[in-house]
Protein backbone atom coordinates (compact mmCIF):
# COMPACT_ATOMS: atom_id res chain seq x y z
CA UNK A 1 0.00 0.00 0.00
CA UNK A 2 1.16 3.74 -0.55
CA UNK A 3 2.70 5.45 1.98
CA UNK A 4 0.62 7.37 4.63
CA UNK A 5 -0.43 11.01 3.00
CA UNK A 6 -1.56 13.67 5.58
CA UNK A 7 -4.20 15.93 4.44
CA UNK A 8 -3.38 19.14 5.58
CA UNK A 9 -4.27 20.24 8.94
CA UNK A 10 -2.97 23.46 9.86
CA UNK A 11 -4.51 24.62 13.76
CA UNK A 12 -6.31 22.92 16.34
CA UNK A 13 -9.54 21.45 15.69
CA UNK A 14 -11.76 23.69 15.90
CA UNK A 15 -9.63 26.12 15.25
CA UNK A 16 -9.81 29.90 16.33
CA UNK A 17 -12.01 30.84 13.66
CA UNK A 18 -14.40 28.13 13.86
CA UNK A 19 -14.63 28.37 17.50
CA UNK A 20 -15.17 32.09 17.33
CA UNK A 21 -17.67 31.31 14.89
CA UNK A 22 -19.61 28.66 17.34
CA UNK A 23 -19.55 31.51 20.11
CA UNK A 24 -21.52 33.79 17.31
CA UNK A 25 -23.80 31.15 16.51
CA UNK A 26 -24.42 30.41 19.63
CA UNK A 27 -25.82 33.28 21.16
CA UNK A 28 -29.32 32.66 19.16
CA UNK A 29 -28.70 28.66 18.27
CA UNK A 30 -27.98 25.96 20.33
CA UNK A 31 -24.07 25.37 19.06
CA UNK A 32 -23.45 22.75 21.69
CA UNK A 33 -23.06 19.81 19.43
CA UNK A 34 -20.82 21.78 16.67
CA UNK A 35 -17.54 19.78 15.77
CA UNK A 36 -15.80 22.47 13.41
CA UNK A 37 -17.37 25.53 11.16
CA UNK A 38 -17.31 24.08 6.88
CA UNK A 39 -16.16 26.55 4.41
CA UNK A 40 -18.64 24.39 1.58
CA UNK A 41 -17.35 27.18 -1.05
CA UNK A 42 -13.84 25.90 -0.70
CA UNK A 43 -15.17 22.44 0.11
CA UNK A 44 -15.26 19.39 -3.11
CA UNK A 45 -15.65 15.70 -3.84
CA UNK A 46 -14.82 13.53 -1.12
CA UNK A 47 -12.84 16.68 1.40
CA UNK A 48 -14.61 19.32 3.50
CA UNK A 49 -12.80 22.26 4.53
CA UNK A 50 -13.24 24.31 7.84
CA UNK A 51 -13.01 28.11 8.01
CA UNK A 52 -9.94 27.76 9.46
CA UNK A 53 -8.88 26.31 6.30
CA UNK A 54 -7.96 22.47 7.55
CA UNK A 55 -9.26 20.05 4.93
CA UNK A 56 -10.68 16.83 5.96
CA UNK A 57 -10.59 13.57 3.67
CA UNK A 58 -14.82 13.26 4.73
CA UNK A 59 -15.91 9.67 5.63
CA UNK A 60 -18.68 11.12 7.76
CA UNK A 61 -20.66 12.45 4.91
CA UNK A 62 -22.94 14.92 6.75
CA UNK A 63 -24.11 11.82 9.19
CA UNK A 64 -23.90 9.53 5.56
CA UNK A 65 -25.99 12.01 4.20
CA UNK A 66 -23.83 13.51 1.21
CA UNK A 67 -24.23 10.64 -1.26
CA UNK A 68 -21.70 12.02 -4.79
CA UNK A 69 -19.40 14.76 -3.17
CA UNK A 70 -19.50 18.13 -2.08
CA UNK A 71 -20.13 20.74 -4.59
CA UNK A 72 -20.78 17.69 -7.30
CA UNK A 73 -21.22 19.63 -10.98
CA UNK A 74 -24.86 17.87 -12.22
CA UNK A 75 -26.01 18.63 -9.10
CA UNK A 76 -24.90 22.32 -9.47
CA UNK A 77 -26.88 21.91 -12.93
CA UNK A 78 -30.03 20.68 -11.31
CA UNK A 79 -30.27 23.16 -9.31
CA UNK A 80 -30.03 26.15 -12.05
CA UNK A 81 -32.93 24.16 -13.42
CA UNK A 82 -35.67 26.22 -14.41
CA UNK A 83 -37.73 23.08 -12.43
CA UNK A 84 -35.69 24.04 -9.95
CA UNK A 85 -36.15 27.83 -9.81
CA UNK A 86 -40.47 27.28 -10.32
CA UNK A 87 -40.44 24.58 -7.39
CA UNK A 88 -38.68 27.34 -4.73
CA UNK A 89 -40.19 30.08 -5.60
CA UNK A 90 -43.98 28.65 -5.90
CA UNK A 91 -43.38 26.01 -3.27
CA UNK A 92 -46.57 23.60 -4.22
CA UNK A 93 -48.80 22.35 -0.99
CA UNK A 94 -48.53 18.99 -3.43
CA UNK A 95 -51.22 17.34 -2.59
CA UNK A 96 -53.41 19.81 -4.07
CA UNK A 97 -51.72 22.01 -6.95
CA UNK A 98 -49.01 19.63 -8.12
CA UNK A 99 -47.40 20.97 -11.08
CA UNK A 100 -47.67 19.03 -14.13
CA UNK A 101 -43.86 17.66 -13.64
CA UNK A 102 -44.50 16.18 -10.90
CA UNK A 103 -45.28 13.05 -12.00
CA UNK A 104 -42.38 12.91 -14.57
CA UNK A 105 -40.15 14.31 -11.81
CA UNK A 106 -41.01 11.07 -9.88
CA UNK A 107 -40.51 8.43 -12.99
CA UNK A 108 -37.57 9.98 -13.87
CA UNK A 109 -35.93 9.90 -10.43
CA UNK A 110 -37.28 8.20 -7.55
CA UNK A 111 -39.49 5.53 -9.51
CA UNK A 112 -36.28 4.67 -11.31
CA UNK A 113 -34.64 3.21 -8.39
CA UNK A 114 -37.87 1.50 -6.68
CA UNK A 115 -37.13 -1.11 -4.25
CA UNK A 116 -38.52 -4.38 -5.94
CA UNK A 117 -42.02 -4.98 -5.98
CA UNK A 118 -42.84 -1.65 -4.77
CA UNK A 119 -44.42 0.71 -7.50
CA UNK A 120 -45.96 3.32 -5.00
CA UNK A 121 -44.63 6.40 -3.16
CA UNK A 122 -45.22 8.66 -0.61
CA UNK A 123 -42.66 11.75 -0.55
CA UNK A 124 -41.54 13.52 3.15
CA UNK A 125 -39.33 15.87 4.49
CA UNK A 126 -37.16 13.85 6.55
CA UNK A 127 -36.36 10.35 7.51
CA UNK A 128 -38.04 10.75 10.97
CA UNK A 129 -41.37 12.08 9.09
CA UNK A 130 -41.06 9.21 6.26
CA UNK A 131 -40.90 6.51 9.41
CA UNK A 132 -43.90 7.78 11.11
CA UNK A 133 -45.84 8.06 7.70
CA UNK A 134 -45.13 4.23 7.17
CA UNK A 135 -46.32 3.30 11.02
CA UNK A 136 -50.16 5.79 9.96
CA UNK A 137 -50.00 3.45 6.61
CA UNK A 138 -49.70 0.33 8.88
CA UNK A 139 -52.17 1.59 11.50
CA UNK A 140 -54.77 2.41 8.37
CA UNK A 141 -54.34 -0.68 6.91
CA UNK A 142 -54.80 -2.79 10.20
CA UNK A 143 -57.76 -1.00 10.91
CA UNK A 144 -59.39 -1.43 7.47
CA UNK A 145 -58.69 -4.94 7.74
CA UNK A 146 -60.39 -5.34 10.89
CA UNK A 147 -63.36 -2.93 9.33
CA UNK A 148 -63.81 -4.78 6.56
CA UNK A 149 -63.56 -3.34 2.60
CA UNK A 150 -66.11 -0.72 2.31
CA UNK A 151 -67.08 -0.22 5.26
CA UNK A 152 -67.95 2.90 6.38
CA UNK A 153 -66.35 4.66 9.56
CA UNK A 154 -68.95 5.00 12.78
CA UNK A 155 -70.11 7.96 14.31
CA UNK A 156 -68.60 6.39 17.49
CA UNK A 157 -65.48 6.03 15.57
CA UNK A 158 -65.04 9.51 14.54
CA UNK A 159 -66.54 11.37 17.57
CA UNK A 160 -64.17 9.64 19.75
CA UNK A 161 -60.67 9.63 17.79
CA UNK A 162 -61.32 14.03 18.15
CA UNK A 163 -61.33 12.49 21.89
CA UNK A 164 -57.98 10.60 21.34
CA UNK A 165 -60.54 7.35 22.76
CA UNK A 166 -61.48 4.34 21.68
CA UNK A 167 -63.06 2.92 19.15
CA UNK A 168 -61.72 6.00 16.82
CA UNK A 169 -58.29 6.18 18.30
CA UNK A 170 -57.86 2.52 18.52
CA UNK A 171 -54.80 0.51 20.39
CA UNK A 172 -52.36 -0.66 17.86
CA UNK A 173 -48.55 -0.75 18.27
CA UNK A 174 -45.43 -0.31 16.20
CA UNK A 175 -42.48 -3.15 16.99
CA UNK A 176 -38.71 -2.40 17.34
CA UNK A 177 -35.83 -3.64 18.18
CA UNK A 178 -33.06 -2.89 20.89
CA UNK A 179 -30.20 -0.49 20.38
CA UNK A 180 -32.72 0.92 16.95
CA UNK A 181 -33.17 4.09 15.24
CA UNK A 182 -35.77 6.20 13.85
CA UNK A 183 -36.15 9.08 14.44
CA UNK A 184 -36.73 12.17 17.12
CA UNK A 185 -40.10 12.92 16.24
CA UNK A 186 -42.84 11.58 18.57
CA UNK A 187 -43.68 8.73 16.78
CA UNK A 188 -40.72 7.86 15.33
CA UNK A 189 -39.15 8.31 18.78
CA UNK A 190 -41.12 5.33 20.29
CA UNK A 191 -39.27 2.93 18.22
CA UNK A 192 -35.99 4.77 18.97
CA UNK A 193 -34.01 2.58 21.67
CA UNK A 194 -30.22 3.45 21.90
CA UNK A 195 -29.78 6.55 23.58
CA UNK A 196 -31.44 8.33 26.04
CA UNK A 197 -30.39 11.90 25.27
CA UNK A 198 -33.26 11.42 22.63
CA UNK A 199 -35.93 10.40 24.76
CA UNK A 200 -35.94 11.46 27.96
CA UNK A 201 -38.55 13.47 29.14
CA UNK A 202 -40.95 12.59 26.53
CA UNK A 203 -43.85 11.04 26.40
CA UNK A 204 -44.44 7.88 24.49
CA UNK A 205 -46.04 5.05 23.29
CA UNK A 206 -46.24 1.70 25.08
CA UNK A 207 -44.64 0.00 22.19
CA UNK A 208 -42.92 -3.39 21.88
CA UNK A 209 -39.02 -3.92 21.72
CA UNK A 210 -37.65 -6.61 20.58
CA UNK A 211 -33.72 -8.41 21.17
CA UNK A 212 -31.70 -7.60 17.64
CA UNK A 213 -28.95 -10.40 17.61
CA UNK A 214 -25.58 -9.39 19.58
CA UNK A 215 -23.15 -11.93 16.92
CA UNK A 216 -19.89 -12.38 17.36
CA UNK A 217 -16.65 -11.94 15.15
CA UNK A 218 -15.77 -12.96 13.22
CA UNK A 219 -18.31 -14.31 11.77
CA UNK A 220 -16.76 -17.32 10.44
CA UNK A 221 -15.49 -18.39 13.63
CA UNK A 222 -18.96 -18.20 15.49
CA UNK A 223 -21.40 -19.41 13.52
CA UNK A 224 -23.26 -21.92 15.54
CA UNK A 225 -23.90 -19.26 18.21
CA UNK A 226 -24.49 -16.87 15.84
CA UNK A 227 -27.31 -18.91 14.28
CA UNK A 228 -28.60 -19.96 17.78
CA UNK A 229 -28.39 -15.86 18.64
CA UNK A 230 -30.75 -15.38 15.62
CA UNK A 231 -33.22 -17.88 16.78
CA UNK A 232 -33.79 -16.76 20.53
CA UNK A 233 -34.32 -13.35 18.38
CA UNK A 234 -36.79 -14.77 16.29
CA UNK A 235 -38.52 -16.57 18.28
CA UNK A 236 -38.99 -13.62 20.80
CA UNK A 237 -40.38 -11.53 18.13
CA UNK A 238 -42.69 -13.49 17.60
CA UNK A 239 -43.70 -13.94 21.33
CA UNK A 240 -44.23 -10.59 21.48
CA UNK A 241 -46.01 -9.79 18.48
CA UNK A 242 -48.65 -12.92 19.86
CA UNK A 243 -48.73 -11.66 23.35
CA UNK A 244 -48.38 -7.90 23.17
CA UNK A 245 -51.00 -6.06 25.02
CA UNK A 246 -52.53 -4.80 21.69
CA UNK A 247 -52.34 -5.93 18.49
CA UNK A 248 -48.56 -4.86 16.29
CA UNK A 249 -49.89 -3.88 13.43
CA UNK A 250 -46.16 -3.32 11.57
CA UNK A 251 -42.06 -4.45 12.03
CA UNK A 252 -39.61 -1.71 12.09
CA UNK A 253 -36.03 -2.59 11.44
CA UNK A 254 -32.79 -1.49 9.83
CA UNK A 255 -30.32 -3.47 7.40
CA UNK A 256 -28.11 -2.82 9.39
CA UNK A 257 -28.86 -0.77 12.83
CA UNK A 258 -26.90 2.40 12.66
CA UNK A 259 -26.62 4.66 15.34
CA UNK A 260 -27.19 1.92 18.18
CA UNK A 261 -23.71 0.46 16.97
CA UNK A 262 -23.57 -0.76 13.48
CA UNK A 263 -24.99 -4.20 14.27
CA UNK A 264 -25.62 -6.53 11.48
CA UNK A 265 -27.56 -9.52 11.06
CA UNK A 266 -27.89 -12.43 8.48
CA UNK A 267 -30.21 -12.67 5.43
CA UNK A 268 -31.53 -15.80 7.53
CA UNK A 269 -32.65 -13.26 10.05
CA UNK A 270 -34.47 -10.84 7.97
CA UNK A 271 -35.61 -14.25 6.13
CA UNK A 272 -36.87 -14.97 9.15
CA UNK A 273 -38.63 -11.58 9.73
CA UNK A 274 -40.50 -12.08 6.87
CA UNK A 275 -41.88 -15.26 7.22
CA UNK A 276 -42.93 -14.04 10.86
CA UNK A 277 -44.87 -10.89 9.38
CA UNK A 278 -46.60 -12.33 6.82
CA UNK A 279 -47.63 -15.11 9.13
CA UNK A 280 -49.01 -12.72 11.76
CA UNK A 281 -50.49 -9.59 9.17
CA UNK A 282 -47.58 -7.52 10.43
CA UNK A 283 -46.70 -4.64 7.92
CA UNK A 284 -42.91 -5.22 7.42
CA UNK A 285 -41.36 -1.97 7.37
CA UNK A 286 -37.42 -2.00 5.94
CA UNK A 287 -35.63 1.40 7.34
CA UNK A 288 -33.10 2.64 4.83
CA UNK A 289 -32.37 5.98 5.81
CA UNK A 290 -29.20 5.51 6.21
CA UNK A 291 -28.60 1.89 4.41
CA UNK A 292 -30.39 3.01 0.62
CA UNK A 293 -29.00 5.01 -1.91
CA UNK A 294 -25.76 2.24 -2.11
CA UNK A 295 -24.15 2.76 0.77
CA UNK A 296 -23.97 -0.97 1.31
CA UNK A 297 -23.08 -1.75 -2.41
CA UNK A 298 -26.32 -2.64 -3.52
CA UNK A 299 -28.95 0.18 -4.48
CA UNK A 300 -31.00 -0.40 -1.18
CA UNK A 301 -29.49 -2.70 1.92
CA UNK A 302 -32.50 -4.98 1.95
CA UNK A 303 -31.34 -6.38 -1.40
CA UNK A 304 -28.92 -8.46 0.70
CA UNK A 305 -31.45 -10.34 2.43
CA UNK A 306 -33.24 -11.93 -1.09
CA UNK A 307 -36.63 -12.41 0.45
CA UNK A 308 -38.79 -14.11 -1.13
CA UNK A 309 -41.17 -11.56 -0.91
CA UNK A 310 -40.07 -7.75 -0.81
CA UNK A 311 -41.05 -5.51 2.32
CA UNK A 312 -44.35 -4.16 2.78
CA UNK A 313 -42.62 -0.59 3.20
CA UNK A 314 -39.18 0.73 2.59
CA UNK A 315 -38.09 4.06 3.71
CA UNK A 316 -35.40 6.26 2.86
CA UNK A 317 -34.03 9.92 3.14
CA UNK A 318 -30.13 11.32 4.32
CA UNK A 319 -28.46 10.27 0.65
CA UNK A 320 -31.42 10.83 -1.06
CA UNK A 321 -31.36 13.95 -0.34
CA UNK A 322 -35.39 13.78 0.26
CA UNK A 323 -37.63 12.00 2.15
CA UNK A 324 -40.79 9.44 1.96
CA UNK A 325 -41.79 5.70 1.48
CA UNK A 326 -42.09 3.21 -1.35
CA UNK A 327 -45.19 0.38 -0.89
CA UNK A 328 -46.41 -2.12 -2.97
CA UNK A 329 -49.74 -3.16 -1.45
CA UNK A 330 -52.74 -0.66 -2.73
CA UNK A 331 -54.23 -1.05 0.30
CA UNK A 332 -51.66 1.01 1.92
CA UNK A 333 -53.20 3.77 0.28
CA UNK A 334 -55.37 5.51 2.68
CA UNK A 335 -59.56 4.60 1.94
CA UNK A 336 -59.86 8.61 2.03
CA UNK A 337 -58.37 11.16 0.51
CA UNK A 338 -56.32 13.72 3.41
CA UNK A 339 -55.51 10.89 5.28
CA UNK A 340 -52.02 10.81 4.51
CA UNK A 341 -51.52 14.14 4.00
CA UNK A 342 -49.60 17.71 4.63
CA UNK A 343 -49.11 21.41 3.23
CA UNK A 344 -46.14 20.00 1.05
CA UNK A 345 -45.75 16.31 1.71
CA UNK A 346 -42.05 16.31 1.04
CA UNK A 347 -40.63 19.17 -1.18
CA UNK A 348 -40.22 19.35 -4.53
CA UNK A 349 -36.96 20.94 -4.61
CA UNK A 350 -35.28 18.23 -2.87
CA UNK A 351 -37.13 15.54 -5.17
CA UNK A 352 -35.35 17.19 -8.22
CA UNK A 353 -32.34 17.26 -6.83
CA UNK A 354 -32.64 13.83 -5.70
CA UNK A 355 -33.11 13.13 -9.50
CA UNK A 356 -29.68 14.24 -9.76
CA UNK A 357 -28.50 11.99 -7.59
CA UNK A 358 -30.11 9.23 -9.19
CA UNK A 359 -28.36 9.83 -12.89
CA UNK A 360 -24.62 10.39 -11.16
CA UNK A 361 -25.15 7.32 -9.35
CA UNK A 362 -26.70 5.20 -12.20
CA UNK A 363 -24.06 7.14 -15.28
CA UNK A 364 -21.39 6.10 -13.02
CA UNK A 365 -22.23 3.28 -11.54
CA UNK A 366 -21.40 4.59 -8.13
CA UNK A 367 -23.16 1.66 -6.55
CA UNK A 368 -20.74 -1.03 -8.50
CA UNK A 369 -17.35 1.25 -7.77
CA UNK A 370 -18.99 1.45 -3.69
CA UNK A 371 -19.09 -2.95 -3.86
CA UNK A 372 -15.77 -2.88 -5.17
CA UNK A 373 -13.76 -0.36 -3.10
CA UNK A 374 -15.49 -1.07 0.35
CA UNK A 375 -14.12 -4.50 -0.73
CA UNK A 376 -10.75 -3.61 -0.75
CA UNK A 377 -11.09 -1.17 1.92
CA UNK A 378 -12.38 -3.82 4.33
CA UNK A 379 -9.44 -6.40 3.64
CA UNK A 380 -6.91 -3.31 4.30
CA UNK A 381 -8.73 -2.74 7.69
CA UNK A 382 -8.78 -6.23 8.98
CA UNK A 383 -4.33 -5.85 8.22
CA UNK A 384 -5.11 -3.30 10.52
CA UNK A 385 -7.19 -4.94 13.32
CA UNK A 386 -4.51 -7.64 13.29
CA UNK A 387 -1.93 -5.01 13.93
CA UNK A 388 -3.77 -3.41 16.67
CA UNK A 389 -6.20 -6.47 18.01
CA UNK A 390 -6.32 -4.14 21.44
CA UNK A 391 -7.90 -0.81 20.05
CA UNK A 392 -9.56 -2.38 16.64
CA UNK A 393 -11.72 -4.97 17.50
CA UNK A 394 -15.17 -6.81 16.09
CA UNK A 395 -14.86 -5.28 12.83
CA UNK A 396 -17.51 -5.78 10.91
CA UNK A 397 -19.36 -4.78 7.14
CA UNK A 398 -17.88 -7.66 4.86
CA UNK A 399 -19.53 -7.71 1.83
CA UNK A 400 -21.27 -4.25 3.14
CA UNK A 401 -19.80 -1.48 0.95
CA UNK A 402 -18.63 1.50 2.71
CA UNK A 403 -20.89 -0.10 5.66
CA UNK A 404 -18.23 -0.45 8.05
CA UNK A 405 -17.63 -0.36 11.41
CA UNK A 406 -15.09 -1.18 14.49
CA UNK A 407 -15.12 -1.41 18.29
CA UNK A 408 -12.35 0.70 19.96
CA UNK A 409 -11.60 1.82 23.48
CA UNK A 410 -12.67 5.35 23.51
CA UNK A 411 -14.52 5.95 19.96
CA UNK A 412 -14.89 9.61 20.54
CA UNK A 413 -10.98 10.19 21.92
CA UNK A 414 -9.97 8.06 18.41
CA UNK A 415 -12.16 10.39 16.22
CA UNK A 416 -10.65 13.76 17.84
CA UNK A 417 -7.34 11.86 16.65
CA UNK A 418 -8.08 10.96 13.16
CA UNK A 419 -9.55 14.63 12.57
CA UNK A 420 -6.12 16.20 13.59
CA UNK A 421 -4.50 14.23 11.14
CA UNK A 422 -7.09 15.56 8.46
CA UNK A 423 -9.97 12.64 8.78
CA UNK A 424 -13.02 13.64 9.47
CA UNK A 425 -14.72 10.04 11.28
CA UNK A 426 -17.94 9.43 13.35
CA UNK A 427 -19.13 7.21 16.15
CA UNK A 428 -21.93 5.38 17.04
CA UNK A 429 -23.62 3.03 19.17
CA UNK A 430 -21.36 3.44 22.92
CA UNK A 431 -17.71 2.86 21.21
CA UNK A 432 -18.00 2.05 17.71
CA UNK A 433 -16.16 4.06 14.96
CA UNK A 434 -18.41 3.97 11.53
CA UNK A 435 -17.47 4.36 8.28
CA UNK A 436 -19.69 6.35 5.99
CA UNK A 437 -17.59 7.49 3.42
CA UNK A 438 -19.18 9.10 -0.01
CA UNK A 439 -20.00 6.50 -3.14
CA UNK A 440 -17.33 8.17 -4.77
CA UNK A 441 -15.25 7.00 -2.47
CA UNK A 442 -12.08 5.55 -4.78
CA UNK A 443 -9.38 3.31 -3.91
CA UNK A 444 -6.58 6.44 -4.02
CA UNK A 445 -8.62 7.28 -1.01
CA UNK A 446 -7.66 4.34 1.17
CA UNK A 447 -4.15 4.87 1.75
CA UNK A 448 -4.89 8.46 3.61
CA UNK A 449 -7.79 6.78 6.00
CA UNK A 450 -6.15 3.48 6.62
CA UNK A 451 -2.78 5.31 6.96
CA UNK A 452 -4.47 8.07 9.04
CA UNK A 453 -5.65 5.13 11.22
CA UNK A 454 -2.51 3.56 11.41
CA UNK A 455 -0.90 6.47 12.84
CA UNK A 456 -3.73 7.65 15.27
CA UNK A 457 -3.56 3.85 16.51
CA UNK A 458 0.13 3.56 16.79
CA UNK A 459 0.24 6.65 19.20
CA UNK A 460 -2.14 4.88 21.68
Amino acid sequence: MPSFVETPVITEIPGPVSRASTKRLDAIFDARAVHFVVDYNRSSGNYIVDVDGNKFLDVYAQIASIPVGYNNSTLIEAAKSPDMISALVNRPAMGNFPSDHWVDILRDGLMKVAPKGLSYIFTAQSGSEANELAYKAAFMLYSRRQRGEGVEWTEEETNSCLNNSKPGSPELAIMSFQNSFHGRGFGSLATTRSKAVHKLDIPSFNWPQAPFPALKYPLEQYTEENAAEEKRCLEEVERIITTWHCPVAGLIVEPIQSEGGDNHASPSFFQGLRNITKKHGTVLIADEVQTGFGATGSFWGHDHWNLSSPPDMVTFSKKAQTAGYFFGNEQLIPDKAYRQFNTWIGDPARVIMCKAVIKEILDNKLVEQTARVGGHLYRELEKLAAKYPEYMQNLRGKHQGHFIAFDTKDSAALVRSMRAVGVNIGTCGTRTVRLRPMLIFEESHIPILVGALDKVLGAL
